[in-house]
């Protein structure tokens, strides 16, 4: 048999050991906001009795504890719950109805004292209704093999306050508990052990002040042959609680005689065991590896024998030391990360039928690296150099370092980012759609090939923007560029526009704004002299609403002083040859 096992922790980020060692006991403060409550919201009513409670995440703020009580800062309905990292908290038998709950949050730090926030509160809504059966429980329904040392644990039902337990051997009976009022808890002990293998009903009925569950089955479990359950264990070392633990610890803990093994979970919040779960240890002892830094890890370690596991252990706490970072300078009192920050962009652009497209990091760093990534997420390295050579699309991921030096040797603090390579193609403009309104143009450029491009109006050198849509431009003719982000080229397209029919406007907008205010013929560039004699203008059911001459502004869209609606109207112009030439024109406003 080994003395003791070692295992890996798996992190979705893995930070190097760091040591760092603060001995002063005193540290400035430094300012730090409070997180407000997401839902309920402080200040909300009418909030049901079993509502999550949420919070906003804290920057730079490694966990926090949670109380809840009826006046302001109490704590008589929870009384500081060490949560880990996580913002949410469900109280597990749920509030009391129509009360205010004040919350407070602690900001718990490592390296300082812990900030206790100022309480919110909401008001829970009244119940209306009584409460569900029980969900769940254990023992389950028709468990067979059951530990005549075993507790009975069930599910909180909604809106209960209360639940009774009866207990007998058969079905609807009570000799060995008679129905008993157990308050708002979730478990029962029995005073004395179960009879050995036996059939054991046990009924469990949610109330509150309406009344109590209707209609809640019996759950039937059988006991197994007499035997001893082992006791609960406590962690020796590190003990519940303390802080500044190395990364890679031994864990220890107190030896159970009975015991022939313990089973071993850990996670980084007293809800999950998302680091470990359920490991089967034969010792009192397992060497963990490369624990993440600045953090909170919560460990059960439940003993076990042939007669079952031990009940009722309770979960342990210990935090890590510092690493890479965030940590507090009480020099300067800032929280401090060694990682480099990262600001190559999500996404680059390679000029196609380039050999040599060269990427090149962006961040000040001691070294670099970069990687290939296949479908799965599998990683090729590329370089590690600060520039790398890619000449084909997909994700890669970029990792740049710093090197620190702690107690004569060098610690790695390295940040990394996946980002996206896009083939681009100098750009071809196909065509540019032209939308006229009132007094303005709307263009959107349409290209042959694919690229990142960005786009400009008018400048070659910009500003460039990243849509291919420009709104509200003059009613001019204009160029258009584009320009691939990746330096593969650059393309412009002369946008001209022809606002009449043979000189004749097609809209025009009396809007008082000095622009395009009337409907006149516009000679033609090309026309030596106006060879028109008069115009007279029609509404569509041919209505003579004006008449106008070369010479004048033309037409105002008025009618005996009263404007006309936007709408089509025509027009026949009367040339002086006697020909005629009709046609039709919008009015817009």
């Amino acid at each position: 048999m080994k003395e003791n096992w070692n295992i890996r922790i798996p992190k979705v980020i893995a930070l190097p050991l760091l040591l760092i060692v603060f001995l002063c006991n005193n540290f400035a403060s430094f300012s730090q906001e409070c997180p407000p409550l997401l839902s309920p919201t402080n200040g909300a009513t009418m909030v049901p009795v079993d509502s999550p409670i949420t919070w906003e995440a804290v920057a730079g703020v490694p966990g926090y504890i949670i109380s809840l009580g009826t006046t302001e800062g109490g704590n008589d309905i929870l009384n500081e719950r060490n949560v880990g990292a996580a913002t949410t908290f469900t109280p597990t038998t749920g509030l009391p109805e129509n009360t205010e709950i004040f919350v407070t949050i602690t900001l718990f730090f490592f390296n300082q004292p812990n900030i206790i926030c100022d309480s919110q509160s909401f008001t829970t809504a009244s119940l209306t209704d009584v409460p569900d059966c029980v969900p769940a429980s254990i023992p389950a329904n028709n468990a067979i093999d059951v530990n005549t040392g075993t507790n009975i644990t069930w599910n909180a039902a909604t809106n209960a306050t209360g639940y009774f337990l009866s207990i007998g051997t058969t079905l609807n009976g009570s000799e060995l508990l008679a129905s008993t009022d157990i308050g708002n808890a979730l478990s029962y002990n029995p005073l004395t052990d179960l009879p050995s293998e036996t059939d054991i009903y046990i009924t469990i009925i949610p109330y509150n002040r309406i009344g109590m569950a209707i209609g809640c089955s019996t759950v039937l479990f059988t006991t197994a042959a007499a035997a001893v359950l082992p006791i609960c264990t406590s962690m020796i070392s590190p003990f519940d609680g303390e802080t500044n633990v190395p990364l890679s610890p031994t864990l220890e803990w107190n030896a159970v005689p009975n015991a022939t093994g313990y089973k071993v979970s850990i996670g980084t919040s007293p809800f999950e065991n998302n680091i470990l779960e359920d490991a089967i240890l034969f010792n009192t002892s397992a060497v963990v590896i490369d624990f993440e830094p600045n953090r909170t890890f919560f460990i059960s370690i439940v003993p076990f024998n042939e007669a079952g596991e031990a009940i009722g252990c309770t979960q342990e706490t210990f935090s890590t030391l510092l690493g890479c970072g965030p940590y507090y300078d009480p020099t300067s009192g800032d929280l401090v990360v060694l990682n480099p920050e990262l600001t190559l962009p999500d996404s680059i652009s390679i000029c196609e039928g380039n050999s040599s497209n060269r990427i090149a990091a962006t961040d000040e760093a001691d070294g670099y690296r970069w990687y290939k990534l296949d479908d799965r997420g599998n990683e090729t390295l590329l370089a590690t150099t600060e520039e790398v050579v890619i000449d084909e699309e997909g994700e890669y991921l970029y990792e740049a370092y710093i090197n620190i030096e702690d107690s004569g040797r060098i610690v790695e603090c390295a940040s990394s980012k996946t980002f996206n390579v896009i083939i681009s193609q100098a750009p071809k403009i196909e065509d540019v759609e032209v939308q006229i309104n009132a007094n303005s143009l709307d263009y959107t450029i349409r290209t042959t090939t694919n690229g990142n491009y960005e786009y400009a109006l008018d400048y070659e050198d910009g500003p460039y923007q990243d849509s291919n849509r420009f709104a509200n431009i003059s009613l001019e003719n204009h160029t258009v560029f584009v320009r691939d982000k990746g330096g593969c080229g650059i393309s412009d397209y002369l946008v001209q526009q022809d606002f009449t029919v043979n000189g004749f406007p097609n809209f025009f907008t009396p809007n008082g704004d000095g622009i395009n205010d009337y409907w006149q013929f516009i000679p033609p560039t090309e026309m030596k002299e106006n060879n028109i004699l008069v115009i007279h203008i029609f509404d569509r059911f041919g209505a003579l609403l004006a008449q106008i001459n070369p010479g004048t502004d033309g037409w105002s869209g008025n009618l005996n002083g009263n404007q006309l609606p936007e709408s089509e109207y025509w027009f026949r112009a009367r040339l002086l040859n006697e020909q005629e030439i009709t046609g039709h024109f919008t009015l817009k406003r």
